[in-house]
């Protein structure tokens, strides 16, 4: 089964339980919906989370989010593809899949875009107590171009994102019209036509570019 979760904050608590109450296995997958924290501190703290998630069994596909490092800016994280797209992993934690912003997944009988990141609206606050930001929290413009063009040329029929971004992308194309699985959509893969949510309602009104907030 296909599970549907997001920003843990660097806990693995409420998966630890997920997975004790449901019987996980390493034949079920769980969507964790950006701000995950694997990618935190760049310290042995965030191996210690890594290594308490990659032993839960189910393999965890962990979209990118703004409270967090891109995995790519590590040189222990290598590149390969999982059930049709790119991900990014490491050899020490195998059941930890980070995907490549733009790449299509099949899920469920369903491919399912992502694309991760957002804007922080604690950026100052965050920043004026020590706490981690990084400048390329937003999806750049090449990722956003890309993302367009998969739009255009796949087939796609879900959307894993992390809240804003997708108000963006709406406004740049009109090929928008899937499915959207965001931070908090949560369910059994069978169902998933069910339980996934539109997230206009749910996602900030108003886009805020990085550039306008320096």
């Amino acid at each position: 089964m296909i599970y549907y979760t997001g920003d843990i904050h660097g806990s693995a608590f409420e998966l630890q339980s997920l997975c004790r109450k449901m019987e996980l296995t390493s034949d079920d997958i769980i969507v964790l919906l950006g701000d995950v924290g694997a990618n935190y501190y760049g310290s042995k703290r965030d191996q210690r989370f890594k290594q308490a998630l990659n032993s839960l069994g189910p393999t965890l596909l962990c979209v990118h989010g703004n409270h967090e490092q891109r995995p790519n800016t590590f040189s222990s994280y290598q590149e390969k593809t999982w059930r049709g797209g790119v991900v990014w992993f490491e050899e020490a934690f195998p059941n930890l899949l980070f995907p490549k912003d733009g790449e299509i997944f099949s899920l469920a009988g369903l491919k399912h875009l992502v694309i991760g990141g957002a804007y922080s609206v604690d950026k100052f606050y965050r920043i004026s107590r020590g706490y981690g930001w990084w400048p390329d929290e937003q999806p750049s413009e090449e990722i956003k171009r890309y993302v367009e063009q998969q739009i255009k040329e796949k087939e796609i029929e879900t959307l894993l994102d992390q809240w804003e971004e997708l108000l963006e992308m709406k406004s740049r194309t009109s090929e928008l019209d899937f499915m959207v699985a965001y931070g908090y959509a949560y369910g059994d893969g069978k169902d998933i036509k069910g339980l996934v949510k539109i997230a206009d309602e749910r996602m900030y009104k108003t886009k805020q570019k990085q550039k306008e907030v320096e």
